[in-house]
């Protein structure tokens, strides 16, 4: 299904409203501390104006390196969307990138908070089974505008690639290879516990 803002074999990145929103994510999460915490303890127990000033430049400090960090990591991000497999990368100080295969992927949730709505973007995150037969997130695709279009062409590829719907109806495709697995380590158990038994 072709796609006109995620088209097959091109990076995208995130909207660039993912830096607005972490910003004020930070913001807020600053204002709740001080609200609960700090502003309580300076109105009860008069705290020296140099503890005023530590505790404010500490804040400043921390939000321009915060604010910084964002910059460089919306610059650092980058999905796509191949024939049979999508791959992303991310990261400032430690880069890190991946692989997901269609097949394997089994669940696609859209996340959007009331930030997130206000700036009209949202997040999918992207569930597979892993060998132990337990979902677990794999990758969170952040801050993209068009989100549904996104859904749907990735739950396309999921049907052509597996058979399943691409929301956990289908099987996990790791099913073969888990059996496979148990019994090896069943055996590896027997072998085991026959030598302990002859070293008695």
């Amino acid at each position: 299904m072709p796609s006109e803002h995620f088209p097959l074999d091109t990076r995208f990145k995130p909207s660039s409203s993912l830096v607005t929103w972490f910003r004020i994510n930070f913001l807020l999460v600053i204002f709740c501390f001080a609200v609960l915490f700090y502003l309580p303890i300076a109105f009860f127990n008069a705290l020296p104006p140099e503890v005023h000033l530590v505790v404010l430049g500490g804040a400043l400090v921390l939000a321009v390196l915060f604010f910084t960090w964002t910059g460089m990591y919306y610059a650092s991000m980058w999905y796509e969307l191949r024939e049979d497999e999508m791959s992303w990368k991310r990261g400032v100080w430690f880069r890190r990138t991946g692989i997901v295969p269609y097949n394997r992927i089994t669940n696609l949730d859209p996340v959007q908070g009331p930030v997130m709505r206000a700036l009209g973007i949202s997040s999918l995150s992207i569930q597979t089974a892993g060998y132990s037969g337990q979902y677990q997130p794999e990758i969170r695709i952040e801050a993209i505008e068009h989100a549904e279009e996104l859904r749907e062409l990735i739950r396309t590829m999921v049907r052509g690639h597996s058979g399943g719907d691409g929301t956990g109806t289908g099987a996990a495709p790791s099913t073969g290879r888990l059996l496979t697995t148990e019994m090896q380590v069943l055996e590896e158990l027997k072998k085991i516990r026959a030598l302990l038994e002859r070293g008695r």
